[in-house]
């Protein structure tokens, strides 16, 4: 099934995850990473959630999953080791109008997590559209070996040059082939830089 790539700003927007594990975990801190809101219930909460204490942005609520623990949220992850918590909570979700991503049955969901690959503020998602997540992992883990931290101080002087450009006030067409200009030489100059993968 087609999907939106899309990047959403998560700061100041609450996400309900439903689950207390090791998942839980997992998309606990990349939800924290986007800045987000999270609120959290669980019958039991694993060690590693309890710990974090990030008083305002973190709420966790030992116990069954009822209907109001969604007030609020924009965005709903129900990760249970029981897939009827899981349709349920999918199923009240969207009665409220929210996203809503369910770990154990992606097509049933709204949308899925990518695996995103990080170098300074730029972002490189692989997606399957959650047909295999871990093959998502792979191909990112591949990239990663390809695109070093160097691509994270491109992007900083290109943000830099295309501040530049729109202060000048030139056409954008010149702008576009100016940047494109400055990314190729700047991307063939690292890659010159670096040496042959085995």
């Amino acid at each position: 099934m087609p999907t939106l790539a899309l990047n959403v700003r998560m700061h100041g927007k609450l996400a309900v995850i439903i689950g207390g594990g090791t998942v839980a975990l997992r998309k606990l801190h990349t939800l924290l990473a986007a800045g987000a809101s999270v609120r959290i219930v669980a019958p039991e909460i694993c060690p590693e959630i309890a710990a974090l204490k990030v008083p305002g942005t973190i709420t966790a609520r030992v116990g069954s999953y009822t209907v109001p623990d969604l007030d609020g949220a924009f965005l709903v992850i129900a990760v249970t080791d029981n897939a009827q918590v899981n349709e349920q909570v999918c199923s009240d979700a969207r009665e409220r109008g929210m996203l809503v991503a369910v770990a154990d049955n992606p097509a049933a969901g709204d949308c899925t997590f990518p695996a995103v690959l990080q170098r300074g503020n730029l972002e490189i998602a692989v997606s399957t559209g959650g047909l295999c997540p871990t093959f998502a992992v792979d191909v990112r883990d591949r990239i990663a070996e390809q695109i070093g931290d160097e691509y994270g101080t491109i992007l900083h002087q290109m943000a830099e040059e295309r501040e530049k450009l729109l202060t000048n006030g030139s056409p954008s067409t010149y702008n576009m082939q100016v940047l494109r200009s400055l990314a190729k030489r700047l991307l063939d100059e690292s890659t010159d830089r670096k040496e042959p993968l085995p």
